[in-house]
C-alpha cells in the first residue's frame, strides 16, 4: 500500500511523512525527489533545459513508479510518499500504473490555508522583501487543483493548527478507518506483449464526436479497449461501449482505421481499429452513464478542440479516421501516416 501526501510546496509533507513512518506499521519513507535528483545527474543538461519542473519528464514518473513497486517488493509494508501532485493528468498517469502493479493508494492532501503557505515560501526566499511571482504562480495551480480535481480524489486535512506529529496522528487513523479510503481506480493489467485495440467513434446530431477521459491514464480517449483472445475486434469495441457507458449498438461497427503503433518502451505497441458507431439520438445521449472507477467523464467535441485534448498520436489516427468516414473507406496507417 501506499499513503501519497500531497500538498503545496511549504505545507509540511516531507515532515508529516517521516512522523507517518513511526505511527503505520512497517512503512517505509519513499521521497521523489531522489528520483528527479538522480535524473539532474544522468540527463544532459540540453533535455533538463527543456522542462521547468522534474516532474515534466516522463521518465521521472516512470521511474517514480518503478521504484515504488521495487521497494514494496523488496520490503513489503506501506510506503509514505511525500510529494505534490497539481496536475491531474501526471496523478492519472502515476495511480494509473500503481493500480496496474495492484498497489493501492492512499492519497491525503495537507491544506494549511495559503496564508500560512505564503508566509512559509517567504521564509524559504533569499530576499523576504521582493515580490516572488513563482511561488504566486504556484500558489494559484495549488488553489484551482484544491479547488477542483483534488477536492473529489484526496482526504483534505486542514493542518492551520496541527503541527507534523497531529498531522501524522490524523492520517493514521484516517487509514485504519478507512476515511482515507483506496483511490477508486480501475486496475488495467500492463501489456507483456502487443496487443490489438479497438475504439468506437460515436457522434451527436451536430457531428461531434464522443470522447472519454479515464482516471487510469493521462488525456482523452475513444470509448474501446484492448480485444481479448479469441475476440472479434469490432464485436470488442460494442462490448467496451456497454461496459464504460451503459449504451448497447444495435449494429455491428464499420472499420474506419487500421493502425500500427510501432513499440516505444515502455510500451509494446500493436494495431489500433477504430470503427464507425453511428450518430446517436437524443435518447440514445440521455442514457449515457459512467463507471467511477473507469472514466471521469464524458464530452462530444469538435475535430478541432480534440487536438487540445488527445495526445498527439491520439488524434492523428482520429483525424485519419474523419477522413475515411468522409471518404467511406478504410485506411491502412503506420504510426498514424497513411500507407498504400
Amino acid at each position: 500500500m501506499i499513503v501519497w501526501i500531497n500538498g503545496a510546496s511549504g505545507a509540511g509533507k516531507t515532515s508529516t511523512a517521516r512522523e507517518l513512518t513511526g505511527l503505520l506499521p512497517d512503512s517505509t519513507l519513499y521521497d521523489p525527489e531522489t528520483v528527479g535528483g538522480a535524473l539532474r545527474q544522468l540527463l544532459p543538461r540540453k533535455r533538463l533545459d527543456e522542462v521547468t519542473d522534474h516532474q515534466d519528464l516522463p521518465s521521472w514518473r516512470r521511474l517514480v513508479v518503478d521504484g515504488a513497486a521495487a521497494v514494496l517488493a523488496e520490503l513489503g509494508g506501506t510506503l509514505v510518499v511525500p510529494m505534490t501532485l497539481l496536475r491531474q493528468d501526471y496523478r492519472d498517469e502515476i495511480f494509473g500504473a500503481l493500480a496496474a502493479r495492484r498497489i493501492p493508494v492512499r492519497h491525503v492532501v495537507l491544506d494549511p490555508g495559503e496564508t500560512i503557505l505564503r508566509s512559509r515560501l517567504a521564509d524559504a526566499g533569499e530576499d523576504p522583501g521582493a515580490p516572488d511571482h513563482r511561488a504566486d504562480g504556484e500558489l494559484r495551480a495549488w488553489r484551482a487543483a484544491l479547488d477542483g480535481w483534488l477536492a473529489g480524489d484526496a482526504l483534505r486535512v486542514d493542518t492551520a493548527q496541527l503541527t507534523p506529529r497531529q498531522t501524522a496522528e490524523h492520517i493514521a487513523r484516517a487509514v485504519r478507518t478507512g476515511a482515507a479510503g483506496t483511490c477508486d481506480i480501475v486496475q488495467t493489467p500492463e501489456p507483456t506483449r502487443e496487443t490489438v485495440a479497438a475504439g468506437v467513434l460515436l457522434f451527436d446530431d451536430r457531428d461531434r464526436v464522443l470522447l472519454v477521459d479515464p482516471t487510469y491514464k493521462p488525456g482523452w480517449e475513444f470509448p474501446g479497449g484492448v480485444v481479448e483472445a479469441g475476440e472479434a475486434p469490432a464485436r470488442a469495441g460494442v462490448r467496451e461501449v456497454e461496459e464504460e457507458l451503459g449504451l448497447a449498438l444495435d449494429r455491428v461497427p464499420g472499420l474506419l482505421v487500421m493502425d500500427w503503433e510501432p513499440p516505444c518502451p515502455p510500451g509494446f505497441g500493436g494495431l489500433r481499429l477504430l470503427f464507425d458507431g453511428g450518430r446517436l439520438d437524443e435518447a440514445a445521449v440521455g442514457r449515457l452513464r459512467l463507471p467511477g472507477p473507469e472514466l471521469r467523464a464524458w464530452r462530444f467535441v469538435t475535430e478541432a478542440e480534440a487536438a487540445g485534448l488527445l495526445p498527439p498520436v491520439r488524434y492523428e489516427r482520429l483525424r485519419w479516421a474523419l477522413r475515411a468516414r468522409e471518404r467511406a473507406t478504410v485506411l491502412n496507417l503506420e504510426a498514424g501516416v497513411p500507407v498504400g
